[in-house]
């Protein structure tokens, strides 16, 4: 009966369209006085405990370098280098799109931002070339869910915090994943724009039009550089990391490009603070209806029911991916990660997944929620940038759904492509 409260009165929540960490949190608090079991306190201090975390601390700081990033031109001139890449073939100005949003995924570690670092140029630049709108829309909001799967990755930091599982190998493992997602939409948009007949613009490609991009972007290019090597260098903590990529974008933004003006700075730290306030909500709340199902022993009951349908890790594992799609297409990705992470993980050991491989399939699994409706963030705001409708937004991106969920069975059934980078 605790179970069917809990997750009865959340889905009662999301019905009523009450804000996901707010829904979370009531309907915890809803099963505590209907049980007795616990105090009313325990979802206050719950709410503090879950952030009192070091490796939590990188969060808040990704999200202020993606914030800064994202208004500083950095995202102006990776385009410019994707663009001296491909930009002359078939379909290049979109496939430029998706490998822009690939180097941003390297450094804002977010979907969203991704999405509105990235749409707010490429997709009115897209249309003036001739593409349709809804495709140039359903471009950027389907390679922006790349922004959690490439690293650095929040909710990779979320996962690592959450099972206890090393942050830094969950980084190398995202790297050749989210460039495996990022080719199979390239794929898909080269087979469109050539039924389309959406040709490639400019000169032809050259090491010299090529090595000019290069350097013209060399300070936003060592973004990832610096964040990635020094983590994997065991120079400094993925917190260190963020820290060091916010004084890094300010410098890059402010005295190097001088984009971002000192007058724009408050609104930057403001907008940045909003979204850490929303996020940390959700955490706090998610980490205290994860507690409450730990202390009824619903993990384990449902660790059983799954265990019992099938002892075939074949079936097993694909019943969780689809458990996460479903989850991903309703669920705020932190808020899922931190939910189902102790019920899930102990399950997918026990069949003989790595934590680390398992963190990736969670990550990629509910980076598709961030484009499928009705709770898809990226097509709120890709759909914000270009004036498209959810409806419309949601049909144009179903191919890349479909890319993304062949690419999903490869990392799931070839733990390789996830773990090959780590060192032994």
């Amino acid at each position: 009966m605790t179970l069917a409260v809990l997750f009865g009165s959340f889905a009662l929540l999301l019905i009523l369209t009450v804000p996901i960490g707010i829904a979370i949190g009531l309907s915890t608090l809803i099963t505590i006085m209907y049980t007795g079991s616990l105090p009313v306190e325990f979802l206050a201090k719950e709410l503090v405990t879950a952030v009192d975390s070091f490796p939590l601390m990188a969060v808040p700081f990704f999200i202020l370098a993606g914030e800064i990033m994202g208004k500083g031109g950095i995202s102006e001139r990776l385009f410019n280098v994707a663009n001296a890449l491909v930009g002359n073939r078939t379909g290049g100005f979109a496939i430029a799109t998706i490998i822009t949003c690939m180097f941003f995924a390297a450094i804002s570690g977010s979907g969203p931002a991704t999405v509105a670092a990235i749409g707010g140029i490429m997709i009115p630049a897209m249309v003036r070339q001739g593409y349709d709108i809804k495709f140039a829309t359903a471009v950027v909001a389907a390679a922006g869910s790349i922004g959690v799967i490439i690293p650095p990755s929040i909710p990779m930091v979320i996962y690592g915090v959450t099972g206890n599982v090393s942050i830094g190998d969950l980084f190398i493992a995202g790297i050749i994943p989210g460039v495996l997602v990022g080719l199979s939409m390239i794929v898909w948009v080269y087979i469109y724009s050539k039924k389309k007949g959406y040709k490639g613009m400019g000169e032809p490609t050259s090491l010299k039009k090529i090595g000019t991009a290069l350097w013209a972007a060399k300070w936003a290019m060592l973004i990832p550089v610096i964040i990635l090597g020094g983590i994997y260098g065991g120079i400094f903590t993925p917190t260190e990391a963020a820290v060091i990529a916010v004084v890094y974008g300010l410098f890059a933004s402010m005295i190097i490009y001088r984009e971002l003006k000192f007058k724009e700075l408050p609104k930057v730290i403001i907008d940045s603070a909003l979204t850490t306030a929303t996020v940390l909500i959700i955490v706090g709340t998610a980490n205290a209806f994860g507690r409450l199902l730990t202390i009824e022993q619903i993990p384990g009951q449902i660790a059983e029911g799954l265990l019992s349908i099938s002892t075939n890790s074949i079936v097993i594992i694909l019943l969780i991916t689809v458990l996460l799609l479903i989850v991903g297409m309703f669920m705020d990705t932190l808020a899922a990660i931190i939910i189902l992470t102790p019920i899930l993980l102990p399950v997918a050991v026990q069949i003989g997944y790595d934590p680390v491989h398992f963190g990736i399939l969670m990550v990629v699994n509910l980076a598709i929620g961030f484009f499928t409706p009705p709770v898809g963030v990226n097509l709120f705001v890709a759909s914000g940038i270009s004036g498209v409708s959810i409806e419309a937004l949601s049909k144009a991106v179903l191919p890349f759904l479909i890319a993304m969920l062949f690419t999903l069975l490869f990392i799931t059934f070839i733990p390789q492509i996830s773990l090959i980078l780590i060192p032994e």
